[in-house]
C-alpha cells in the first residue's frame, strides 16, 4: 500500500472515530436551540428571537472557529512537528471551513427551504471578532497534545455542537424565524453544514497536509 493510501485510510480511520462526537454534537446543538425557542415562544418574544438569535450567532461563531483552531492544529501537530506549517493549517481550517460551516451551508440551505435569506460573512464585515479566537486557538492546539492524548476527539466534540449551534443560529437571525415548522429540513442542513466541513477542517485537512514520512500510529 502506497503512501496516499496510508493517508487515505487513516483519514477514514480517523472519521469513524469521531462519528459518535459528531452524532452528539449535532444532537445536542439542535435540543439548545429548541430550548431557547421554546422559552421565546413561553414569554411571547417571538419577534425579539431572530435579533437575539443573531447576538448569540457572534458569540457561537467566534467560539467555533477557536475550537476549529485547536481540533485542526492538534491534528496536524499530532502527525508531524513543523510549527510554520500547523499554524498555517490552523488557521486555514478554522477561518475559512468554519465560514462554509456556519454561513455559507445555513445561507444555502435556507434557500432550499424557501425562505429569502440574507448573507452575513463575520471575517469581511467584522474580523475583529474572529481573528482573535483564532490566533488563541492555533497556540492551544500546539500545547494542548502534549497533556491530552485524546485532545483531537473531545476539542471536535466540542466543535460540532457549537458549529451546530452556529449554523441554526443563522438560520433564525438571517432568513429562517420559524424553524421548529421545518425541522426535518433544518436537521439536514445542519448535518451537512457541519459534518462536511468540520471533519474536513478538523481531520482531512491537516492529516492531507502532514508529511508523507509521519509515523503516527
Amino acid at each position: 500500500m502506497n503512501k496516499k493510501d496510508n493517508k487515505f485510510k487513516y483519514v477514514l480511520v480517523e472519521l469513524a472515530h469521531h462519528l459518535p462526537y459528531s452524532i452528539f454534537g449535532v444532537t445536542v446543538g439542535i435540543i439548545a436551540m429548541g430550548v431557547l425557542t421554546f422559552f421565546a415562544t413561553l414569554m411571547k418574544a417571538e419577534d425579539m428571537l431572530p435579533h437575539a438569535s443573531e447576538e448569540l450567532f457572534h458569540v457561537f461563531h467566534p467560539a467555533h472557529v477557536l475550537f476549529s483552531a485547536v481540533a485542526t492544529t492538534a491534528m496536524f501537530w499530532k502527525h508531524e512537528k513543523n510549527m510554520i506549517k500547523a499554524i498555517i493549517i490552523g488557521f486555514l481550517g478554522s477561518i475559512t471551513i468554519c465560514g462554509i460551516s456556519d454561513v455559507f451551508f445555513p445561507f444555502a440551505g435556507g434557500l432550499i427551504l424557501g425562505q429569502e435569506m440574507h448573507l452575513h460573512v463575520c471575517i469581511l464585515e467584522e474580523p475583529g471578532l474572529v481573528l482573535p479566537f483564532a490566533v488563541v486557538g492555533v497556540i492551544a492546539g500546539l500545547a494542548v497534545t502534549k497533556s491530552f492524548e485524546k485532545s483531537t476527539e473531545y476539542s471536535h466534540s466540542a466543535h460540532v455542537f457549537i458549529s451546530s449551534a452556529a449554523s441554526i443560529l443563522y438560520l433564525l437571525s438571517y432568513g429562517l424565524q420559524d424553524w421548529t415548522h421545518a425541522v426535518g429540513g433544518v436537521f439536514l442542513v445542519t448535518i451537512f453544514a457541519v459534518m462536511i466541513p468540520c471533519c474536513a477542517s478538523d481531520i482531512a485537512l491537516p492529516i492531507c497536509c502532514a508529511h508523507v514520512n509521519c509515523d503516527h500510529e
